[in-house]
Formats: structure tokens, C-alpha cells, sequence
């Protein structure tokens, strides 16, 4: 016996040696050295696996499969809603929709940098304030909202109304900007306080500037741009100590890249499958792998009135309730408003996410077409798509706008809007050096693609060999819409003409956009999160307003789950 114990003693003593080389010798091998390559490297980047962290203001929506367009009623038996089935990868969302405050101090922003009292300048903060006068009706008095609703403080937290999708599209641009600024200032990248103090038409920051050339952000002003851990305390590079052998190795990387972790993706527009998806969080239905059923509205059960014993008959969101019932009676309101209503007054969705039905409808990313082609594309589907790359200029460097260089375009609504601000680089179509020989696109322009173009017309003939090269006519088009032109003659005046022909046929082209969901306006039969409706680009009304969105980068889930979860 005494031996038998010797013996298992020995054997568990090796064995403990075995694992303890085993794990040390795997430790060191992954901690110290490339798997790639077997080479000594930074053990600190080569571990470093930052998680992406959610920007001000935004919601985590884990993605997944969905019945994209199913809608519970459809009155009006069209193809507008045909239902598809829809992969949409996770995103992050605006926990509520963008409000007059949020709007207002990008307003703020602009008036110091830009200042509207300059010629060359007071367009861009034209551009960009919302349009007011959409309050007026000609047989209803809303004066007190046309006057009051974006600035006075009662209306601070409401969501904001009058603003376009071009102008929506650039909020978001201005506020990835504003964000990815203060990460820096934070991580050391930037001098404190820069971004208010310092800010200039010249002088400001713009996040892909940053990226491709760090010493062109903030006008190139090195007391502005630090080098994060290496910079000294007077703003310059800090000489590093001399290793062992007395060589001083220069700091390489100094300032922060896509590889820090730092930057977050931009702000955008949801697109529609996004704003959809996160509507509907049928993930509150979920069991096990399948949906219990499909949602009529973003809260589950088929009433707009609450059923809990708190809340009971309250509305759920703020819409119309009937022909001239916008609230209810005095001393019973419904939905406790009658135009817009204050952010976060009605109950979550199952994502966390407020007013994704009523208060107001919002604008999305997409082109609008009748059809959402899922045989062309069920993964992330999204029509709109434009590719750019930046200009690179004759001294080989990019080429960023400045104050001479601003241009602006002219809405066809006569809005005059800056087409990039000074500090942005200059963005042009890819061409054939990006698109040869690719089989996922071979153009910069992809709104049309397989619906729209000449191709997807009933006029062109797939036999004809020269079909590629003739022009299909203006009457013959896939979309004939009006065509409304905005020029300036020789004095700077504004020349609108607006298209009066009687052969037009449709309202769709390439500038109209979908917005979802309803609004304060709309009957319950808007609230269905699968409804879709299109609206010119350039113009603004009193009911939409919309929310920002931001692509996930890294794993789908947040945690790990398992099937039995």
C-alpha cells in the first residue's frame, strides 16, 4: 500500500508539471510572440481587444433574421409591403428621436464657426436650420408653433420637425464629428478645450481628415493635434530614453488610427430595414429560435390602449385618434398631446428604444421603390448606395475644402445647401480603377440598380445589341417624374421652373426617400412598423423628424448566449 502511494504520488506530481510547461509554454507563445509569424511583438497591441463602446445617446440592437414589410392590414392591396425575409447585422440607434435641443446646439455650432454674417458662409447656416413655415396651414392657425416650436424651452426636448433628409444626413456627419472629437480630447490626441476655444471655419475637426493625414486636422496646428502618450508637456513629441545599447528609437504611430479603438464609426440614418427591424423588437416574442407570432405594432398585442393594471387605457403613442380628435377631450386626453409630444412620454419597445410608432414619423437612408428586391440581396438590404474616395490632388496629397473652395448646390426647392464644409476632404465617384473586373459593383452610382435603370424598363430589348449604348427617352423612362429646375441668371437672381407637363406619370425618382413609421398626424394604420411612405428629399414637413443610427463593428451579441437561452 505504502508503495501504491509512492507511485500515484509521482504520477501526480508529473502530471503537474506536464500541464504547468504545457500552459506556460502556451502562455508565452501567444503572449509574446505573432501566431502568424512566430516574431516578438508588442504584447500589449497584440492582445488588445477593445470592445466597441456605444456613442452618446445610442441603443445596442442585436441583429438577426426578420419578416421585413409583413404588415397586419393593408387597405390600400398594393406591393408596396410585399413581405421578405431580411438578415440585418447589429447596429446601435437613438434611444429617442433627435430633439429641438440636440438640433439647436448644432445650430450654435455652426453660427460660431461659420459665422452667417460672412458672405462666403451665410448659406451653410441657412441650409441647415429647419424650416419653420412648415407649421402653417392655410385654413388652421399655428402661428404660436411656426414662432416657437424649434427655439422656445417648453418645446427643448421634442422632437424636431422642418428639417429635410439632406439636412437630417448632415446633422448626423456634423455629430460623428463632434463625437469622435471629444474621444480624442479625452485620450490625449487633442489640446483641451480646443473644440470650443479654439474652433475656427479654418481650424476644426474632422474625423476622416484626422485619419488619413492627422496634421491637416485643426488648419495643421500642431499645439492643437498632439501625439497622444508621446507628446511632452509643451504639446511636442517627447524624446524617448535610450534602450540598452544606447540607440534612441523614434516613436512611429504617434497619433491615434483606426487600429487605436479610439474613433467610433459614424452617425448616420437607420436604414429602412434597421429602423424596421428595431420597431418591431420581435425579439420580445421570442422563444428558444422562433417568434411567438408577428407584431402589429412595436409593443405587443393588437390595442393602441395599454392593458396594464397601472396604465390601464392609456394610449401608447401619440397619433390620431380620429377625424378632429388629435388628444381627446379636455380633461381625458388620450395620448396626453396634440401636436408633438415630449421624448420618452410613452412606454419603451422591447429594444429600449421610445416613439418608434406616433410623435412623429422619421426619416430613413433608402432610395424609395416600390419593391424591396431580397433575390437580389437579403443580407443588410440598403438602395442608395453612392461609393466615393477621396480627391487626391496634383501635389499627391488629399485635397481638402476650404474657404475658397466651399461650394454649394442649389435643392430644387430654391435651398441653398454647403455641398462639404472647409476642413472635409474633397469626395469624387470611384472610377474603373475601383470597379474593373469586380463582381459586386462596376459603378459608383447604384440607386438604380435592377430597378430604374434602362434595364429594368419595359422598353429595352435584351435581343438588341445596341440597346446598351442608345438612350432610352425621356417619356420612356422607368420613372417619369416632374422635373423641376432651379438656376441663378447673370445677376444672381433665382430662375425656379417648375415643371408643368401633363405626361408625368409618377411622384418616385432618385431623390425621393422612405420615411416610417407614424406620426401625430396619422391614424393607427401608420403605427404598423412594415408601413412605408416616400417624401421628396429637399423637403420638410411638420410630422417627420428621425433619428440617428451607428454599424456595429466586432461580434454580433454583446454576451454570449447558448440555444437553450
Amino acid at each position: 500500500m505504502k508503495v501504491n502511494r509512492i507511485i500515484a504520488l509521482q504520477l501526480m506530481l508529473s502530471m503537474m508539471l506536464i500541464i504547468g510547461i504545457t500552459s506556460c509554454s502556451k502562455k508565452s507563445s501567444t503572449k509574446n510572440s505573432s501566431r502568424a509569424t512566430g516574431w516578438n511583438v508588442d504584447s500589449k497591441k497584440a492582445s488588445a481587444n477593445k470592445k466597441q463602446e456605444a456613442g452618446p445617446g445610442l441603443v445596442f440592437i442585436e441583429g438577426g433574421t426578420f419578416t421585413m414589410g409583413k404588415v397586419e392590414d393593408d387597405v390600400m392591396h398594393d406591393w408596396n409591403n410585399t413581405p421578405t425575409q431580411q438578415h440585418v447585422q447589429s447596429f446601435y440607434m437613438d434611444e429617442t428621436e433627435v430633439t429641438n435641443f440636440m438640433y439647436l446646439e448644432y445650430l450654435d455650432w455652426l453660427k460660431k464657426v461659420f459665422p452667417p454674417t460672412e458672405e462666403n458662409y451665410k448659406n451653410i447656416y441657412e441650409g441647415a436650420s429647419p424650416d419653420t413655415l412648415v407649421w402653417r396651414d392655410r385654413l388652421g392657425y399655428n402661428e404660436t408653433m411656426t414662432n416657437n416650436y424649434l427655439r422656445h424651452p417648453s418645446y427643448a426636448y421634442y422632437p424636431v420637425v422642418g428639417v429635410n433628409w439632406i439636412q437630417a444626413v448632415e446633422f448626423s456627419k456634423w455629430r460623428t464629428q463632434r463625437v469622435n472629437e471629444a474621444l480624442l480630447e479625452k485620450n490625449g490626441y487633442l489640446k483641451k478645450n480646443a473644440k470650443t476655444l479654439d474652433v475656427t471655419a479654418e481650424s476644426n475637426f474632422d474625423t476622416e481628415t484626422y485619419l488619413n493625414s492627422p496634421t491637416l486636422a485643426y488648419g495643421g496646428n500642431s499645439e492643437i493635434v498632439l501625439p497622444g502618450k508621446y507628446a511632452d508637456k509643451k504639446g511636442g513629441i517627447r524624446t524617448p530614453k535610450a534602450g540598452k545599447n544606447g540607440k534612441v528609437i523614434q516613436p512611429t504611430n504617434i497619433y491615434a488610427q483606426r487600429s487605436s479603438g479610439i474613433l467610433l464609426p459614424e452617425y448616420r440614418l437607420p436604414t429602412e430595414a434597421e429602423w424596421e427591424y428595431a420597431a418591431a423588437a420581435d425579439v420580445g416574442q421570442r422563444e428558444y429560435n422562433i417568434y411567438k407570432g408577428q407584431k402589429k405594432y412595436p409593443w405587443s398585442g393588437s390595442y393602441t390602449r395599454s392593458g396594464k393594471r397601472q396604465s390601464k387605457g392609456d394610449q401608447l403613442a401619440n397619433f390620431k385618434q380620429g377625424n378632429g380628435d388629435y388628444g381627446g377631450i379636455a380633461g381625458w386626453s388620450d395620448d396626453g398631446a396634440d401636436i408633438t409630444d415630449e421624448v420618452k412620454k410613452h412606454p419603451a419597445n422591447d429594444f429600449g428604444l421610445y416613439d418608434m410608432a406616433g410623435n412623429v414619423a422619421e426619416w430613413v437612408l433608402d432610395v424609395y421603390r416600390p419593391i424591396v428586391d431580397n433575390e437580389a440581396n437579403d443580407f443588410n438590404y440598403f438602395r442608395g448606395n453612392q461609393y466615393t474616395k477621396n480627391k487626391i490632388g496634383s501635389n499627391g496629397k488629399i485635397e481638402v475644402v476650404t474657404k475658397e473652395t466651399i461650394k454649394y448646390d442649389t435643392l430644387s426647392n430654391g435651398r441653398i445647401v454647403a455641398r462639404a464644409f472647409p476642413g472635409q476632404i474633397v469626395q469624387v465617384p470611384v472610377d474603373e480603377k475601383e470597379t474593373y473586373l469586380r463582381q459586386n459593383f462596376d459603378k459608383s452610382n447604384n440607386i438604380n440598380y435592377r430597378d430604374g435603370d434602362k434595364q429594368s424598363s419595359r422598353y429595352f430589348d435584351f435581343a438588341d445589341s445596341e440597346s446598351d449604348t442608345k438612350k432610352v427617352k425621356e417619356e420612356r423612362a422607368m420613372y417619369n417624374s416632374p422635373r423641376h429646375n432651379v438656376t441663378t441668371d447673370s445677376l444672381g437672381r433665382m430662375v425656379r421652373k417648375y415643371d408643368k407637363s401633363n405626361k408625368r406619370t409618377t411622384l418616385i425618382n432618385d431623390n425621393i426617400r422612405v420615411y416610417k413609421g407614424g406620426s401625430w398626424r396619422d391614424r393607427a394604420y401608420w403605427l404598423d412598423p412594415a408601413q412605408r411612405r416616400y417624401f421628396p428629399q429637399d423637403m420638410a414637413t411638420d410630422y417627420i423628424g428621425f433619428r440617428c443610427a451607428m454599424s456595429k463593428v466586432g461580434a454580433k451579441a454583446e454576451k454570449r448566449k447558448s440555444a437553450r437561452n
